[in-house]
């Protein structure tokens, strides 16, 4: 015996030997004292932890800028990757068809709704994506225009109540000004009649399924604006019906469409789509929001459709404005919408929506992000303006925020007229246009496998050029697949998942005997990894373990709203767990059973919400803490560290699905009652299990459908074992959509020449661990005798 393995067997007979002279706890660590709930705590320490990142958010920013100074050109050219980056996270990624306008006539209704002084209004539709059209109001001089303009009211502004404002006064200003719909706060058609209605906002409706195709309904209603100004910037009167071509008059023998500025002015939610399209959108001349602007770190406020992934990691709202530099900026300080929540639940229509609020930010706030904006581009001199009447409640569209505009657009200012306009606008009819986006994202999701395979088509990854027979050498394939797919696996973290730093503090492990059972000793465990955030578990250590002797340890990972409790107390008989970490134990396994913060109901959720806008899911947290817990085991003298297992049920076999994939320190996963197809989980309007309809807001992931489903997850496990373990009667999922999925996962191993360590158990049962089929994996593949 070498000096390095006597110096070990010696720590592992002191530590059985400290066990069973001091089983109060474990030997290298402090005492755990206190009496509160470690499980909550948890979930107020990553709170708080996550309040500093928001507000850290704003200085880190600057690393992602590279803005060049020295011309106007050259400014625009060197913010250009921003742009990019900004457009892909708001979802603007699909190419728009040729713009094209109708006017909608009947034969009963005339295409003209109404007018007012030197302007007719028109009913418009416009096509923007395959499928997807726009719809609203053509506001067309009877002169030439002299600049085009859309402008977008609150997506719950009466539109009788807009017109004064903006578009009327606009036109009388010789403006040609576009009115789109867009998609309101109601609930009336989210849903599926033949499932569940919801009480989810349309607006949250289509952004649930688009969020997880990688679109979003903020970046559809950027879309039609874009295809507005495309038509506006287009030539000649292309695509207008020729039986409605003298209906849009030209003036002095010359186009009406002929180039001229483009501007976009909107309010509340119109503001935000305003704002994002001028900043995507370098063709748009001027630009004017009202009731949106301010600090925008505390976005998990809001609608869980204003929630843009990554948006805090690059953009603030000042920032958002530098993309809009050297062009005109008008920000009116004014009320902005107010909104409590979601629609209640009522008769026949489900609860579930996400809590959001909007209110009106202090006019102190909106100077600090002005300021900040204004500084961050003073070198370009722009001519940005801050309107703040009075203390900025007061209301928007005055005449200095529109004189303001039109200055903008350097358009020659005239009296601004209050003539009201002839007109009896219909209310708008949002049916078609919430059917036609919710299909675009159902289109997505039906496109989704192929997108995936165009991601993984690596040249050693594509299984369409993994011929027969199989290369002899599995060994030299295993070795080389590890090789290839760790491109994916850095991918998964840091484009999907999310990836914060290590842990900064030291371990600091305590711990203290909760259960002496005569099998076993069962410790509480916390372990520091970041200021306010710590991993906990229970531990259980079979008191039959032998000087020197290290075991496997089988990480045992509670579903929602669990605690570690429910699998490793002896006291406690779970409906779903069965005692199973209790059970391993009494097999001779070391288990640990952690502590995942999906615990507390929408205080976890705001978790989610938090994390969001810099980039990060629940499971960027999740990931460190078991990172730390896997550190930690590994250093204990009883522990293989080459055999800590991963077994996980319900939001813990979400748990086994992405952590392993991550961590390659864990040596094989078992995903129980979570293993599906499950993009179409998340995303379809069809399948009644689908969280399109439930209250687990928090559950989608940004463009998961477009990069990783739960086959693709588990390619990243592979070649480690891999086991799925189903009930028949399990809700989560239905039995051929989990087939279809794990068809995949298995014809991987398979061609790998590792088939062996793929196993699949269904078994007659509910959504439960069913522990048989299972258990036998564990025993093969961690090299445990059966007792």
């Amino acid at each position: 015996m070498n000096a390095s393995s006597l110096a070990a067997f010696l720590a592992s007979l002191l530590a059985v030997a400290s066990v069973a002279a001091d089983d109060q706890l474990l030997p290298g660590t402090q005492p755990l004292t206190g009496t509160n709930d470690l499980s909550m705590g948890m979930i107020a320490g990553i709170d708080r932890f996550l309040d500093r990142e928001l507000a850290a958010s704003v200085e880190r920013r600057a690393a992602k800028w590279k803005r060049d100074f020295s011309s106007p050109e050259a400014y625009v050219k060197s913010v250009e990757p921003n742009r990019e980056r900004f457009k892909k996270i708001i979802g603007v990624v699909d190419e728009r068809v040729k713009p094209e306008l109708r006017l909608l006539a009947t034969p009963t209704h005339s295409a003209q709704v109404g007018e007012g002084k030197g302007y007719k209004i028109f009913a418009v539709r416009w096509s923007v994506l395959p499928g997807v059209d726009a719809e609203g109001w053509l506001f067309q001089p009877n002169r030439e225009p002299v600049a085009n303009v859309v402008a977008m009211p609150d997506c719950d502004a009466k539109v009788d109540m807009f017109v004064k404002p903006f578009p009327a006064v606009l036109a009388e200003s010789g403006c040609r000004v576009l009115v789109p719909m867009l998609m309101d706060r109601s609930a009336t058609y989210s849903g599926n009649p033949t499932i569940r209605m919801t009480n989810q906002p349309h607006r949250e409706f289509i952004y649930r399924a688009a969020f997880e195709m990688g679109r979003h309904i903020i970046g559809y209603e950027v879309q039609k604006v874009l295809a507005a100004v495309d038509w506006f910037a287009g030539p000649g009167s292309a695509g207008v019906p020729p039986a409605a071509a003298d209906a849009l008059p030209k003036a002095g023998g010359r186009d009406a469409r002929a180039p001229k500025p483009i501007g976009v002015v909107g309010y509340g939610e119109g503001g935000l789509i305003a704002f994002y399209a001028a900043a995507a959108d370098t063709r748009i001349t001027a630009t004017c929001i009202s009731g949106y602007f301010k600090p925008r770190e505390d976005v998990w406020r809001e609608p869980i459709y204003r929630n843009v992934f990554a948006l805090l990691d690059e953009f603030g709202d000042a920032e958002i404005a530098s993309l809009i530099a050297p062009r005109p900026l008008v920000v009116e300080a004014c009320a902005h919408p107010e909104v409590s929540g979601p629609p209640a639940p009522g008769k026949g229509r489900a609860g579930g929506a996400a809590p959001g609020v909007i209110t009106t930010p202090t006019i102190s706030d909106v100077e600090r992000e002005f300021d900040r904006a204004r500084k961050m581009v003073e070198r370009l001199s722009p001519r940005f303006a801050l309107l703040k009447g009075g203390d900025g409640m007061g209301q928007s569209g005055t005449e200095v925020a529109i004189a303001a505009f039109l200055e903008a657009l350097d358009v020659p200012r005239v009296p601004i007229r209050n003539s009201p306009a002839q007109v009896a606008l219909p209310e708008w009819n949002f049916q078609t246009q919430f059917n036609q986006l919710v299909e675009h994202t159902q289109r997505a999701l039906r496109e989704g496998e192929a997108r995936r395979a165009e991601l993984w088509k690596k040249p050693n990854l594509d299984l369409s050029n993994w011929g027969f027979p199989l290369a002899k050498d599995s060994a030299a394939a295993v070795k080389k697949y590890q090789q290839d797919t760790r491109w994916y696996r850095e991918y998964l973290w840091d484009e999907v998942i999310g990836r914060f730093p290590p842990a900064s503090l030291p371990m600091n492990p305590r711990t203290r005997l909760v259960y002496d059972e005569p099998a076993y000793r069962g410790y509480e465990v916390v372990l520091d990894v970041w200021p306010d955030v710590y991993a906990y578990g229970i531990l259980l250590v079979p008191k039959d373990l032998k000087p020197g002797e290290r075991r496997p340890v089988v990480v045992c990972q509670h579903g929602l709203e669990g605690r570690p409790q429910d699998c490793a107390d002896p006291k406690v008989e779970s409906r779903y767990y069965h005692s199973f970490a209790n059970k391993l134990t009494e097999r001779g396994f070391i288990t640990f059973s952690p502590q995942n913060p999906y615990i507390g109901k929408d205080e976890f959720r705001v978790l989610q919400r938090k994390l969001n806008p810099m980039g990060k899911t629940l499971f960027a947290v999740i990931a460190r803490q078991h990172e730390r817990t896997l550190d930690w085991l590994a250093g204990l003298p009883f522990v293989d560290d080459n055999r800590i297992a991963f077994y996980g049920l319900s939001y813990g076999g979400k748990t086994a699905m992405r952590v392993p994939a991550m961590l390659e320190k864990y040596c094989l996963s078992i995903c129980s009652g979570d293993y599906n197809e499950w993009v179409a989980k998340n995303a379809s309007t069809t399948f009644k299990g689908s969280y399109m309809f439930t209250g687990e807001y928090e559950i989608f992931e940004w463009n998961l459908g477009n990069t990783f489903n739960y086959a693709e997850m588990s390619w990243l496990i592979c070649p480690r074992p891999f086991m799925v373990e189903r009930g028949h009667f399990d809700g989560v999922g239905v039995d051929e959509m989990v087939a279809y999925e794990y068809a995949k996962t298995k014809r991987r191993y398979d061609l790998l020449g590792v088939g062996d360590r793929c196993e699949f158990e269904y078994f007659n049962g509910p959504h439960e661990i069913h522990a048989v089929g299972t258990f036998d994996f564990l025993h093969k593949h961690l090299n445990w005798p059966k007792r």
